[in-house]
């Protein structure tokens, strides 16, 4: 993203610029998926530091950045705050990405008859952006604008596994491989060796690991150049009706539905910087 901001010799700023400014912080954070320091913001945004400083207390004070601590718990990162992603999924919740999500999910769990869900990358979490629930009385309820472990769901796996390595070992370094099930993973060299056979597969599985008696399967939906992961498509379902096995034959149903579903969330990033853009 190239952000249009002032330089660092610009005229005093006016309200105007002022929010303009914070747009394209929580746009330079939101594209990221990690926590930036201070100066790769202020690098990136071309923001003298001590402007950016006021700018991110102001933001942090309100909910919509937060601090986390880097791998080596100095030297805080900045990322989003819960705010912002409230923001985003009452606006998505509210627009045309929303109701023809919506529409796809429930045509994808017709035809596979089980529950299917849009995430995203959330800091450190999984966020359910979209959600379209089985009909079969047996299920897991999870609301839009929950948030679930990496390490031991299919779209965390499926996040972890896409990302370059220096950014998955720093990722992987602040989390806390919490145990919920007797499947989860919680030995980091376990977990790396999945990720890896994962990334290999393109795909992101859960065998019983977040819930027990729960079995997921999470495909990637990317952007047009196919370089940029935008969210993952999930379906899962209990073990008692399908098995991961069961669930591993509907990935290419899944990925064609994730092709579908890439153009509405392309358009809604792009309406987001046209807007800011103005």
């Amino acid at each position: 993203m190239q952000a249009h901001c002032p330089s660092p010799r610009s005229e005093p700023l006016t309200e105007d610029s002022r929010a303009l400014r914070a747009l394209a912080v929580l746009e330079q954070l939101a594209a990221a998926g990690q926590p930036y320091s201070l100066s790769q913001l202020s690098l990136r945004l071309h923001i003298p530091k001590a402007t950016l400083m006021r700018l991110i207390e102001s933001l942090e004070a309100q909910g919509y950045v937060t601090h986390l601590p880097d791998s080596r718990g100095s030297d805080r990162g900045i990322t989003l705050g819960p705010k912002a992603a409230q923001l985003a999924l009452t606006t998505l919740a509210n627009n045309t990405f929303g109701r023809a999500c919506r529409s796809l999910l429930r045509a994808l769990v017709d035809a596979l008859g089980e529950t299917c869900n849009l995430t995203a990358l959330d800091r450190d979490t999984v966020l359910y952006l979209e959600r379209v629930e089985t009909a079969e009385p047996l299920r897991l309820h999870l609301q839009p604008g929950t948030r679930v472990p990496l390490h031991c769901t299919a779209s965390g796996k499926l996040f972890l596994a896409q990302m370059p390595p220096v950014e998955r070992r720093a990722m992987l370094a602040r989390l806390t491989l919490e145990r919920k099930t007797q499947n989860t993973l919680t030995e980091m060299n376990l977990l790396e060796a999945e990720l890896d056979r994962l990334a290999v597969r393109g795909i992101g599985i859960d065998n019983e690991e977040l819930v027990r008696g729960m079995v997921a399967v999470a495909v990637p939906v990317r952007d047009a150049s196919g370089t940029h992961l935008l969210a993952a498509l999930a379906i899962h379902a209990p073990t008692a009706r399908a098995s991961l096995n069961d669930l591993l034959k509907s990935v290419p149903r899944l990925k064609e539905a994730a092709l579908k579903l890439a153009p509405l969330l392309s358009a809604t990033t792009s309406t987001e910087h046209a807007n800011h853009d103005r």
